[in-house]
């Protein structure tokens, strides 16, 4: 009796250690100004791993790596659940919802689309969303039927980032200089690869506040298995490196 309660007194520390662990994991990375993240909507062990930079290209030693596979959906305690609505996800989001109106900061990511990645249009494919706390999703950042794009969601405006042609096999910089604000004083500005491809001026939130949420965020998975007679929608996997916030874009760098 006592080998039994020693036992399971040992496979429950375990457990708490290795729950801690993952709850510190994303944590790991040099974020910059950013506070910590969590996983959002995902439990899976593939869905979400640091490693070392497999593409021999990347800013920085280590690289995310977020897979979505058939079936990865999840709930949360605040009773949404991606499994009744048609969504499949990995992503993580900032644990600390606190950018406010009249906040203005830099952020990076470089993102990397491995060869085989699959575009699964009609589905929609989110890789990186400016959200809301308590509200909606504000900016979408979007492979739909080509490339990648941002998406005003206010607006439904999208803006051209990245050709589909040019999308696999390299690393993209992404750079943004934001001016949060529910007035007329804000902005909004995109570099990709050093090239400024956005610049609009005006409302950019339309809550009391943001936070960064990116991975890989898929929605509506009924229209590609409508479009291609499938029975679920096939796997993507997707890098990210040296995702960082801050008030300077020298304070960036990798």
């Amino acid at each position: 009796m006592k080998k039994l309660l020693s036992l399971l007194i040992m496979l429950i520390t375990l457990s708490i250690s290795q729950t801690a662990l993952a709850a510190s994991y994303p944590n790991s990375m040099n974020r910059g100004d950013f506070g910590p993240f969590m996983r959002s909507l995902n439990n899976k062990d593939h869905g979400y791993l640091i490693k070392e930079d497999v593409t021999g290209s990347a800013p920085t030693k280590l690289i995310e790596v977020f897979e979505v596979r058939p079936g990865d959906c999840f709930w949360n305690r605040w009773g949404w659940n991606d499994c009744d609505n048609d969504r499949e996800r990995s992503e993580l989001s900032e644990k600390n919802k606190e950018t406010a109106a009249g906040s203005e900061y830099w952020y990076e990511w470089n993102i990397y689309f491995p060869e085989e990645y699959l575009n699964v249009y009609p589905t929609k494919t989110s890789l990186g969303q400016f959200h809301q706390d308590k509200s909606s999703v504000i900016w979408m950042f979007q492979n739909s039927d080509g490339g990648y794009h941002l998406s005003d969601q206010t607006t439904n405006e999208y803006y051209k980032l990245i050709d589909e042609d040019d999308l696999r096999g390299k690393w993209h910089k992404i750079e943004i200089q934001v001016k949060w604000s529910k007035g007329s004083d804000g902005f909004f500005r995109v570099w990709v690869n050093g090239e400024q491809k956005v610049d609009l001026r005006g409302q950019t939130m339309n809550a009391e506040r943001v936070y960064f949420k990116y991975g890989v965020y898929r929605s509506f998975l009924r229209r590609y298995k409508w479009s291609y007679a499938e029975s679920e929608v096939p796997t993507q996997k997707v890098y990210f490196s040296n995702v960082k916030r801050g008030y300077t874009r020298d304070s960036l760098a990798p």
